[in-house]
């Protein structure tokens, strides 16, 4: 059996392992008990649910938010809750999340002990309504604006640095990914119904100028119906997940087409209203579906190797309404948005230390 078929081999039994154990959730009785592992046992677990977040104060310590402050910005103890999430990204233990009702860019700064928000400001550099993000390697924020139809760039620093696109370039941005040396940036188009303009736009991170478009309407290979997200996977990769045709499509650096996997339907490894998609450190994919209410895990070459969380009217771990964010750190955590919820939930490899990584740090006290 050569490694490909071995690896196929293995997703299916840890698949029909997962629908055997109902998605990994504990009995009832012992939930309280026991960490939230995925799979269930007697499977290995992959991943632990780690955490919930729905305000600053859920990241950053209270004490940290002095009485001053509270009166003045008018927070409570818990800090401030989030309004309408829809996307994330994570860089070196710094948590941003679109915000649209807010109209701005929530930052959870762990390591610093600090919450911020970018794009509130008036100015060249205020948000209208951002919706997906990403960051490079040098710490560069990028935001897809649906209502300023542009990407606005911001340095480490908070500093608004320049925009790129504009009402001639889009119909309807929904998301921008930038490589990580920081020289290409990836912005989905999602046109709409009346529109022919879905496709991704690749644009020159430094100067804002346009360099090529990767796909157009339709339903063929390399055609996009709807398109949502894009994510850069090992070697160059570009993902893209075509929500109109239920797949995620397959290109190389260059924008030629590979390849596809994915269908409408409602088993494991199909699609139902798929949005936005991560890449890990190994090269698996990992797609949210908002009408699953899940996340689903896909080795690079699209075979299904896990899926995470539930369908549900009641909030709880791992229980989603209208999930639409996810995110994958360096250390291997996977963070997903609800915005019906609102809330971001964190996975811990279950690998990898309570104590471990960018994310886990806490500022020294005093």
């Amino acid at each position: 059996m050569n490694a490909r078929a071995a690896r196929a081999g293995s997703a299916l039994c840890l698949v029909a392992a997962l629908l055997a154990a109902g998605c990994g959730a504990p009995p009832a009785d012992t939930a309280a008990a026991k960490p939230l592992v995925f799979p269930a046992a007697p499977d290995d677990p992959r991943f632990v649910f780690e955490r919930t977040i729905r305000s600053s104060g859920d990241v950053i310590e209270d004490e940290q938010a002095s009485e001053f402050r509270r009166r003045l910005t008018g927070e409570s103890g818990r800090g401030e809750p989030l309004a309408k999430p829809y996307a994330v990204a994570v860089h070196r233990g710094r948590l941003y999340v679109s915000d649209t009702v807010s109209r701005f860019v929530r930052v959870f700064d762990v390591p610093e002990g600090k919450a911020y928000r970018i794009g509130d400001d008036e100015g060249p550099g205020q948000l209208i309504k951002p919706i997906g993000l990403d960051v490079d390697a040098a710490g560069h924020l990028y935001v897809a604006d649906i209502g300023a139809r542009a990407i606005l760039v911001y340095g480490p620093d908070r500093q608004f640095l320049r925009r790129i696109g504009g009402d001639k370039w889009f119909t309807r941005v929904s998301s921008v990914t930038v490589d990580p040396a920081g020289s290409r940036v990836y912005a989905v188009d999602l046109g709409g119904v009346g529109s022919e303009n879905h496709r991704v736009r690749v644009f020159d991170a430094r100067t804002g100028e346009h360099v090529a478009d990767i796909g157009r309407r339709g339903t063929g290979p390399g055609e996009f119906n709807l398109p949502r997200d894009l994510a850069i996977g090992v070697g160059g990769r570009l993902y893209v997940v075509d929500g109109g045709n239920f797949r995620v499509v397959v290109f190389d650096k260059d924008g030629r087409y590979l390849q596809s996997f994915g269908s409408v339907g409602k088993q494991y490894g199909q699609f139902a209203r798929p949005k936005e998609i991560a890449v890990d450190r190994d090269g698996n994919l990992y797609v949210v579906d908002t009408a699953f209410g899940n996340f689903q895990i896909f080795s690079p070459e699209g075979e299904l190797l896990l899926f995470v969380g539930d369908r549900s009217e009641r909030d709880g771990p791992a229980k989603y309404m209208l999930p639409s964010g996810i995110a994958v750190d360096e250390d291997g955590r996977v963070y997903v948005v609800d915005q019906w919820f609102r809330k971001i939930e964190v996975y811990r490899p279950a690998a990898l230390k309570a104590e471990a990584g960018f994310f886990a740090q806490r500022p020294k006290r005093p």
